[in-house]
């Protein structure tokens, strides 16, 4: 065989051994992954919800109000033959009600919703704009803030959120000798 024979049978060795091992090794990206949220706004206050902890966005939803909700509680409302309670995010997160919240997410983790005013679209985050920060909301369910465009966004823990209301649900249960 030829020297030029030689070389071929080896390059094309070289290049199945390259391409086996390409399907052994991790999947190699340039691309930095974006964390995809939804903003909105809680007063004058800019938020994001991350998009992973949302069933569904919302708007202009029939909420029944329900006689000794008080203001946490807004009501309930239908969502694919599911009653869920709804509660008002911004009376959650130490706000004063504005008394109109146009918008509800259904959260991903539970069957429940959070009312809103304003949303203001999906949003993608770089990862390095993610900064680790509790601000100190009641229940602590803020704990990441948001810096892009020379603004910070709070970026609300629904987790959190959730945990604080079944322990409230809990606590009227318990006072009221239901267990």
């Amino acid at each position: 065989m030829s020297d030029d024979g030689l070389e071929l049978l080896s390059r094309a060795a070289s290049l199945r051994e390259a391409f086996d091992r390409s399907f052994s090794e991790p999947l190699r990206t340039g691309a930095v992954v974006a964390e995809e949220m939804l903003g909105i706004r809680l007063g004058a206050e800019a938020y994001a919800l991350p998009l992973s902890d949302i069933a569904g966005l919302f708007a202009d939803r029939k909420v029944v109000p329900l006689p000794g909700a008080g203001t946490v509680q807004l009501g309930i409302v239908g969502f694919r033959s599911e009653i869920v309670p709804v509660y008002d995010l911004q009376v959650l997160l130490g706000h004063p009600s504005t008394g109109s919240a146009r918008w509800l997410v259904l959260a991903a983790a539970a069957p429940v919703a959070f009312a809103f005013a304003a949303q203001e679209g999906r949003l993608s985050i770089p990862p390095e704009a993610i900064v680790d920060q509790s601000d100190g909301l009641p229940g602590g369910h803020v704990r990441h803030l948001v810096h892009m465009s020379g603004s910070v966004r709070r970026v609300i823990d629904l987790s959190s959120v959730l945990k604080a209301i079944r322990r409230e649900v809990s606590a009227t249960l318990n006072l009221r000798g239901v267990e």
